[in-house]
């Protein structure tokens, strides 16, 4: 065994046909269908003639292999093989071939019919489920699948690239059929599997589990390795400590709250045995004082009482602290467009404020995860602008420097992230809101593909681009919260399906460490300052540096279809989104900018003809960009633009709001009309004084945008945090 010890530790162990390494952070443990079915006496398995002895001989040391996976922080996944209760995912093959064979004297009962341990192989059953001694944790993966193959008519792929996952430890039953047919499917699929030999059994080890391990490593791995326990089990142990054993007992004396609000640094403090009361007594008194610096945060802020009693019950609700949920205690904000029950959505516009009945689908995800609500947050009316200056709830600042503005619509957002309020918020973007407040307070701001996180229960601006972002203080976390939100809502008229295409992984090699990227043209870029112009060239120097390959692509895409946002027709669907005759009656209730900018939309007359031409070159130049993203030789992985091409003061954007904000979104329009993903992150920062042309003292924030094809979101996202990582000062 050896190990490598860095930023990203590499461990390598004894296996056949040579030592198999793989990096911790890219690394799941994958166990295959370890349910009552397969394992217990009147389950599927012994009444298809299986011998139970060996199938059992997997569950001790699968249960070690997984005690120690979660020690070390290895992603876990589980797998359930069985079908929806009506059976229309079971082909016809599956069904009845064993039963009908002409010679078959075994049983005659089929996936369906009722056993012992209810109905055989049906999701929701007893005998579906896992076994008690290997049930998943919160926060782990469970993938039901309908075939033998893990891979075949699931989420698995998407979701273990949604995690960086490269490497897969392999164990769970049977030997000869699933456990072999899941490492041949991820094979083709480019990840790096090892088999464990002691983890792994099936019905007839005798005459199959030793010729199936062999075929998986036979002709140098042709399938991929297969290693002993024990060796794995060393290996891990030295990370058991750091990354905090499910297995460690909290000490006697809980620790103190040491400020930390990054969502991974709150599941160590959690599971050490920090209280999330705790946390929330010190985290109020940060925002008692911060509201002194700056008071336009916040439109709703709960209650110091209010969260202490939703810490003290989430305290109580999950006192194993082994079995925690991902985002227990982690404390959050909201824009004021997402419906929280109970409570006012304004949208910044009080004659459009509602009090909704139910909370939005994506605030009740977190929520179920453990996490605390602290309130709503500030925004642009009607989330109408990029600035942050468009609020009668005030104009919110940059965390940088109170001259300077937050960026908008989800300026609140932003700013509570970025002043260390909270862990992360959750934001709209439908312009480039999302991206441009989070870039102006040295914050990452992810726009997700549109359509992947439920919108359900927001108040629309333009529904067609409209989708919910993430505000985090790094791109490992707002990877987290988009795991733990996305999902198919058949509700929501424009949530895009739940299985799509996904491309391969390189998990080894020049490929695994290699990209393409590419950026605007010359011409485009003149529009920024000087000094953005400076880091963002520096930025491609970085990029060079990590493996990234600059690659010409074909501009015209992304610049028109920006334009099309506020100069074609699409700027009417914010009038749509109103109520008919609203804006009419309301309009001297409204922040003065708003109404210069409905009041020119209104003046266009725009025709049904202008629609349709719009929608058709929307069209066209989604398809453009499709091209530029392809996986071929002419394609890029990520295209790199500034997330704003200057930071301009509070006065001089109330001097000039239209045409200051429509600059703003030069490099972000593009990103919702193309149906594009895009993550904005931090990338330096520079002297005010540079930008200023004074002598002013402090600094700003400098912030990149990584922007991808629809769905390429876990690609885009792993470019992004290695990206940030390289700014991490050297252990």
């Amino acid at each position: 065994m050896t190990i490598k010890k860095d930023a990203s530790p590499v461990v390598s162990i004894d296996a056949k046909p040579y030592a198999f390494s793989f990096p911790l952070k890219h690394t799941a443990l994958l166990v295959i269908d370890m349910q009552r079915d397969f394992l217990l006496a009147k389950g599927f398995g012994e009444i298809q003639g299986g011998n139970l002895a060996d199938v059992q001989a997997s569950i001790a040391p699968t249960r070690k292999l997984l005690e120690a996976s979660r020690g070390a922080g290895l992603t876990v996944v589980h797998t359930r093989e069985g079908h929806v209760p009506d059976l229309s995912d079971c082909p016809s093959s599956k069904l009845v071939r064993q039963a009908a064979a002409p010679d078959n004297t075994q049983h005659k009962l089929t996936i369906g019919e009722r056993g012992e341990l209810g109905r055989l192989l049906v999701r929701g059953e007893y005998g579906h489920d896992i076994i008690d001694e290997l049930r998943p944790l919160p926060g782990e993966v469970v993938i039901d699948k309908p075939g033998k193959g893990t891979f075949w008519n699931t989420t698995i792929l998407h979701k273990l690239k949604a995690r960086a996952i490269t490497h897969l430890i392999v164990s769970g039953v049977t030997t000869e059929c699933c456990f072999a047919t899941s490492i041949r499917e991820a094979n083709d699929r480019g990840f790096e599997c090892c088999g464990i030999e002691e983890a792994t059994s099936g019905y007839n080890d005798t005459n199959f589990k030793c010729a199936t391990l062999d075929m998986i490593h036979w002709s140098q791995g042709l399938f991929g390795f297969i290693a002993s326990l024990q060796p794995l089990l060393d290996a891990l142990e030295p990370f058991g400590d750091a990354r905090g054993s499910s297995a460690s007992t909290p000490p006697q004396t809980p620790p103190d709250f040491d400020g930390d609000l990054a969502i991974t640094s709150l599941q160590k403090a959690y599971k050490k045995g920090l209280s999330p009361v705790t946390l929330a007594e010190t985290l109020y008194n940060k925002i008692e004082a911060y509201q002194k610096v700056d008071p336009a945060v916040w439109i709703h802020l709960e209650s110091k009482e209010n969260v202490m009693e939703a810490a003290k019950a989430l305290a109580a609700k999950y006192s194993d602290r082994s079995a925690l949920p991902p985002l227990f205690g982690v404390p959050f904000s909201v824009k004021d467009s997402i419906d929280v029950a109970g409570l006012p959505t304004t949208t910044a516009c009080p004659p459009l404020a509602h009090i909704p009945s139910a909370s939005a689908v994506v605030y009740n995800k977190v929520i179920s995860e453990g996490a605390l609500f602290i309130g709503k947050t500030n925004l642009d009316q009607l989330a109408t602008g990029l600035t942050g200056c468009r609020s009668p709830y005030g104009i919110t600042h940059s965390v940088f420097n109170k001259d300077y503005i937050s960026g908008g619509s989800s300026s609140g957002n932003a700013v509570s992230v970025g002043a260390n309020l909270v862990s992360f918020s959750l934001a709209t973007d439908t312009a480039g809101s999302g991206r441009v407040p989070a870039g102006f307070n040295g914050v990452v701001g992810y726009k997700p593909t549109r359509g992947l996180i439920s919108f359900r229960g927001v108040t629309p601006a333009c529904i067609s681009l409209d989708c919910i972002a993430i505000t985090a203080k790094n791109v490992s976390d707002a990877r987290t919260i988009w795991q733990l939100t996305e999902g198919h809502d058949e509700e929501d008229a424009y949530a895009k399906p739940e299985i799509a295409y996904e491309r391969h992984v390189d998990s080894i090699g020049p490929q695994a460490k290699s990209f393409k990227f590419s950026i605007p043209p010359a011409e485009a870029l003149d529009i920024c300052s000087h000094v953005h112009r400076r880091l963002f060239n520096e930025t491609v120097k970085r990029l060079q540096s990590l493996g990234g390959t600059l690659t010409p692509i074909n501009w015209t895409p992304f610049q028109r279809g920006g334009e099309l946002l506020y100069d074609g027709t699409f700027v009417s669907e914010r009038l749509a989104s109103l109520p008919d005759g609203w804006f009419a009656k309301n309009r001297a209730l409204l922040h003065p900018v708003i109404v210069e900018l409905m009041d020119k939309v209104v003046a266009r007359n725009s025709s049904a003809v202008d629609a349709y031409r719009d929608l058709q070159a929307k069209a066209l130049y989604t398809r453009q960009a499709e091209k530029v993203f392809a996986q071929s030789a002419a394609g890029t992985d990520v295209l790199v633009v500034p997330t704003a091409p200057n930071h301009w003061r509070i006065d001089e954007v109330l001097a000039d709001p239209i045409r200051k904000n429509s600059i703003l979104g030069e490099f972000t329009h593009c990103g919702n009309v193309l149906d594009l993903c895009g993550v904005a992150v931090p990338a330096g920062t520079y002297p005010l004084a540079e930008l200023a042309g004074t002598k002013e003292a402090g600094v700003l924030p400098f912030s990149v945008t990584f922007l991808g094809g629809s769905r390429m979101d876990a690609s885009v996202l792993e470019i992004a945090r290695r990206f940030e990582e390289s700014f991490a000062p050297s252990s």
